[in-house]
Formats: structure tokens, sequence, C-alpha cells
């Protein structure tokens, strides 16, 4: 449909995406209420946080489990600078302390105009208004 061609955008569009868009929620209601009922199952043959696999006719259901460390930022910090590994660390800008005192002229906004890059992020949203 993207061909550079001419479009119209119609009322029959406009219902269609909307229509899609229920379904779409109703879907992922489904899914993760599947979905909870298989960890259980998985956790019940297996235990929690265990990976398993399970085959049913021409079906699998595989669990793999995936670990992510994360640091207590404040802590890690002062442990750090305790340990005097300040090389460790990573200065960083507080963007939100820098607009708030932009905003009540405590600095000036110009002084970092270079410094700013500002995303974009488009959303669409269709509802049924008769």
């Amino acid at each position: 449909m993207m061909t550079g061609e001419p479009f119209e955008l119609s009322e029959d569009i406009l219902k269609k995406y909307d229509d899609l868009n229920k379904q779409k929620k109703t879907v992922e209601q489904e899914l993760n209420l599947l979905k909870k009922q298989i960890h259980f199952y998985l956790d019940e043959l297996f235990g929690k946080e265990q990976k398993g696999e399970v085959k049913r006719g021409n079906y699998k259901v595989q669990r793999v489990i995936r670990s992510t460390i994360q640091y207590d930022e404040e802590e890690t910090v002062k442990k750090l600078e305790q340990l005097n590994l300040t090389d460790f660390l990573v200065k960083k800008p507080d963007t939100e302390k820098l607009e708030a005192a932009i905003k009540i002229e405590l600095v000036k906004g110009e002084d970092f105009k270079d410094c700013k890059m500002q995303k974009l992020t488009q959303a669409i949203t269709v509802k049924e208004i008769g």
C-alpha cells in the first residue's frame, strides 16, 4: 500500500484500524493468560525459573531462562568512591534538572543549544466518535 501513490484516508480505513486495534488488545490479553498458565504448568513440572521443554502433538513449548545483572546505582557509586575506583564511574548530566533550571532561568538555555537533541516519536490513536 505504501507505493508513494496518492492515498485517501477514509472512514472505512479508520474503522478497520480501530477494529483491528481492539482485536489486538483482546488477543494480547488472551496470550498473556495462556502464557501465565503455561508458566504455571512448567513451574509445577520443572520448578520455578527452571528451563524445560514439553511436546504436545505437533507443538513444543520451551522455556529458557535469561539472567541480567544490575547494581543498585547509589550503593555501587558509594562503594566505588570508597575504594577510590572513580574510573569505574561514568559522568552523565541530569537532563531533568538542567531542563528545570533552564525553565526557571537559573541557566541560559542558549548556552546548551548546541548540546540539546530532541527525539520525536510518532503515534496515532483512532477512536470511534459516533
